[in-house]
């Protein structure tokens, strides 16, 4: 076992930085995520399907979905949402650190803190919605449907609502339907979104652990609860642009729609006219259910994969990445 676990040690070891923060990353993601999977089942059909689930409140939709789809209901759209989220996750943490150390090679004197972690942050997240969006369009559309037992009284699904058998069923009939812009569709909000909750969640983050005494700062207890926090905060402030994206999402799969796409703002519009401004921030108390284990549990797994991996602490990689700049300014310039 310790030669096996030697051997596992080499391996990590020979890796570069960004692919430890990458694995980190795509592990803590995928941790986090398959945690919180029945919470956020239930989120997107408060979210879309306002008339069935959302007089339901939050037991009486857990006890519809288990009696019309049995436990594995409360994860339909979870394999999507895991495929998501690991590269997702994977790509925003790698992506932070890249970006803060790449900003600070170019600017060594800009100052360290939560304002360096909200740039390289904002800039991250928008960087890993662009590389995985369909995903979570794929995954909106699966969890969006619910199949009722034909031996249960209960009404059926909407007339004429599309069933997607998985994954990839779903990719190839949005892709033939309406192409590359289909998979794209609702990502406007997304990015909208993403850049200030994805800042705003490292700001908070390190602002809350900047506060904390360094002989605490490794306390497992203090992680959680400044990530619980720095997600709850974060999520606050931009939950409206995610309630328009998953309609966006799903506007294909509405009768009352199907005829009629509309953009960003039109949606927004759309959903405060029809459903009043309130329905802006439709499951947000469910989404603090969520964001609380799930943002803590990311941060604080992405910590110890990292220590696990022997990835150089934040202090050191500024070290080098100074060091490395000071030297190549002060290398002598080769005669042409």
């Amino acid at each position: 076992m310790a030669k096996q676990g030697n051997e596992r040690e080499r391996v990590f070891e020979g890796l570069p930085v960004f692919a430890k923060e990458l694995i980190a990353g795509g592990v803590a993601g995928g941790f986090a995520k398959s945690a919180v999977a029945p919470l956020e089942r239930v989120k997107i059909l408060f979210q879309t399907r306002q008339a069935e689930f959302r007089s339901l409140g939050l037991f009486g939709s857990f006890t519809k979905i288990a009696k019309t789809e049995g436990v594995l209901g409360f994860y339909r759209g979870n394999g999507a949402s895991v495929a998501r989220i690991v590269p997702y996750a994977a790509l925003h943490y790698m992506a932070y650190e890249e970006y803060r150390r790449w900003i600070i090679h170019y600017n060594p004197n800009i100052k360290r803190g939560p304002v360096l972690d909200l740039i390289a942050g904002s800039v991250a997240g928008g960087t890993a919605v662009l590389f995985t969006y369909p995903l979570d369009l794929v995954r909106t559309k699966l969890a969006y449907q619910v199949i009722e037992s034909p031996k249960l009284n209960v009404k059926g699904l909407v007339p004429g609502e599309q069933i997607y058998k998985g994954i990839l069923h779903c990719f190839s009939k949005t892709y033939k339907e309406a192409g590359i812009r289909g998979l794209y569709r609702g990502v406007a909000p997304s990015l909208y979104g993403i850049f200030p909750y994805a800042g705003l969640k490292f700001y908070f983050y390190e602002e809350m652990k900047s506060h904390v005494p360094e002989e605490h700062k490794k306390d497992i207890t203090i992680k959680l609860a400044c990530g619980s926090v720095a997600g709850l905060l974060g999520q606050t402030f931009t939950y409206p642009l995610d309630v328009v994206r998953r309609q966006m999402q799903v506007q294909r799969l509405s009768a009352s729609n199907s005829r009629e796409m509309k953009g960003t703002t039109e949606t927004l519009v759309m959903i405060v006219q029809r459903q009043g401004w309130k329905h802006l921030f439709s499951g947000l108390s469910l989404n603090y259910l969520k964001v609380v284990p799930s943002v803590a549990i990311g941060f604080t797994v992405y910590d110890v994969m990292k220590s696990y991996l022997k990835v150089p602490s934040r202090d050191e990689a500024v070290i080098e990445v100074v060091t490395n700049r000071r030297h190549t300014q002060a290398a002598p310039s080769l005669p042409s």
